[in-house]
């Protein structure tokens, strides 16, 4: 098991991505602190991976509850090796109709809540010991594309690329290694909901898709993985791509 012994926070953890984190890293050894706001669903995860999972409710855009996420997951398992900050909301809409409201509500979330799950974490793992620690932020391929329909979500993922990288800078005297995973289109349930059910929006991903297909959870689970191992313990700065081809195609057809 390549995580065992490991303590991960993953935030976001209740649904889709986070939740295949957190199962995958229980598979590997580690003992994981699910943080979400969908408190029904993050407690019901929690106990079904049993006692190497403990839900914590977290607003990732708010910095008291970070700290009590990071005071938790040390108080419960005594330190702090992984942390995933994986929490994201999405707001869409024609970029000369974008409220204030919903530009700051997806920047709270999808970069300030990064910024801050990884930083609280990581003064942590710097006070721990020599060993250091891995931070995985999520991304996605939007950090390079751009869709006008989700200008904020495009936003706050550009802002991801750029803090993963100077984070990784940053934090490299600790022993603390920085990297992102940016998937594309992931069969998550609000994927399955609202765009496979959607003949021509499916055709239209599919179409900038090469493998012709969104990825599994899992697939971006087992990056996740990776990142988290000493497999990848000369790798930092960097961004994943998951995206079954999609940067390198470059057009539609």
């Amino acid at each position: 098991m390549r995580l065992e012994n490991q303590v991960a926070i993953v935030t976001g953890a209740a649904n889709g991505i986070g939740l295949a984190i957190c199962e995958r890293f229980v598979a590997e050894g580690a003992r994981v602190v699910m943080a979400d706001v969908d408190d029904d669903k993050g407690e019901a995860e929690a106990e079904r991976l049993d006692g190497d999972a403990l839900y914590v409710h977290c607003d990732v855009g708010d910095r008291a509850s970070v700290e009590h996420l990071v005071a938790r997951a040390v108080e419960a398992f005594g330190r702090v090796d992984i942390a995933v900050p994986n929490a994201g909301i999405l707001r869409t809409g024609d970029f000369l109709e974008i409220s204030d409201e919903d530009f700051d509500a997806v920047l709270r979330v999808n970069l300030k809540g990064v910024f801050l799950t990884a930083q609280v974490a990581a003064r942590q793992m710097a006070s721990q010991d020599p060993q250091g620690g891995v931070i995985i932020n999520m991304s996605s391929t939007n950090q390079v594309l751009a869709i006008p329909q989700i200008t904020p979500y495009v936003v706050a993922k550009g802002g991801v690329g750029q803090l993963t990288r100077v984070m990784a800078i940053s934090l490299v005297d600790k022993n603390i290694r920085v990297n992102g995973i940016g998937p594309g289109s992931v069969a998550t349930e609000m994927f399955r909901q609202n765009i496979a059910t959607n003949e021509s929006a499916l055709a239209a991903i599919m179409s900038r898709t090469p493998m012709k297909r969104p990825a599994e959870p899992a697939e971006i689970a087992a990056v996740a993985v990776f990142l988290a191992s000493p497999d990848s313990s000369y790798i930092t700065g960097q961004t994943i791509f998951v995206d079954g081809g999609r940067l390198p195609l470059a057009y539609t057809c």
